[in-house]
């Protein structure tokens, strides 16, 4: 069946952070005189991420009371920083991230967003994200360039939710052999999406996965996918 419709992810697919979610974490605590590496931070916050449930007090997670929890456990109760510090903490790094110039897109963003709307493809984000996401992809100039967003934080959905990918499709008013969706996670983009019965492609800029098909290591070669399935 003909493709009629393109979903994307953002983190690690479109664009990523530079520094990295990991250093702007460990820049916070060094600034609340907790000195800590870069690679120890990335093990606080994966394991806080591990431990914290989707819903704390009712905040669904990458809302901004859920990332207060998430900010408390890493700050507070790991590395001691005093609960009086966590708000305004809490609020430089919400700035951090919704500012543009946290992000670079990878090469090619724009190019296959461009090649999708010739075609005349639905295109649509489908992203794990904060309430942020849509006025950062405004000020990143994307959302020009897409039809939708559908962020987590504010469906109360996260990949890889086959309602969410539902209400992509629903969006798109495609059925789901007709969409085809990449992005970077293997669990929540690849296999997300093809058990929502989607076309999937693991978006692999760093070569990690190279036992995985099927993938792409850039956005060039996910275009070349878009323009056999379209022509």
């Amino acid at each position: 069946m003909a493709l009629r419709a393109l979903f994307l992810d953002v983190g690690n697919t479109l664009l990523r952070e530079r520094p990295s979610r990991f250093e702007l974490y460990a820049q916070a605590a060094h600034e609340e005189g907790c000195p800590i590496s870069t690679e120890e931070m990335a093990a606080q916050m994966r394991r806080a991420h591990a431990e914290l449930p989707t819903w704390v007090g009712g905040a669904f997670r990458y809302t901004d009371p859920w990332f207060e929890a998430y900010i408390a456990r890493i700050f507070h109760e790991s590395l001691g920083v005093p609960r009086e510090r966590l708000s305004p903490l809490s609020e430089r790094l919400f700035a951090r991230f919704s500012d543009p110039a946290t992000f670079e897109l990878y090469p090619g963003a724009f190019e296959l967003l461009a090649l999708a709307r010739t075609r005349g493809l639905r295109v649509g984000i489908i992203s794990n994200w904060s309430h942020r996401l849509p006025g950062l992809l405004e000020r990143l100039d994307i959302s020009p360039r897409v039809d939708f967003v559908l962020c987590s934080a504010l469906e109360r959905l996260e990949k890889p939710s086959l309602e969410l990918y539902r209400r992509a499709l629903q969006q798109a008013g495609v059925q789901p052999e007709e969409a085809l969706h990449a992005g970077d996670d293997i669990g929540k983009d690849l296999l997300g999406a093809q058990q929502a019965g989607l076309r999937a492609v693991l978006v692999d800029h760093a070569r990690a996965h190279a036992n995985i098909s099927p993938a792409v290591s850039g956005l060039d070669q996910l275009a070349e996918i878009v323009d056999r399935l379209t022509t």
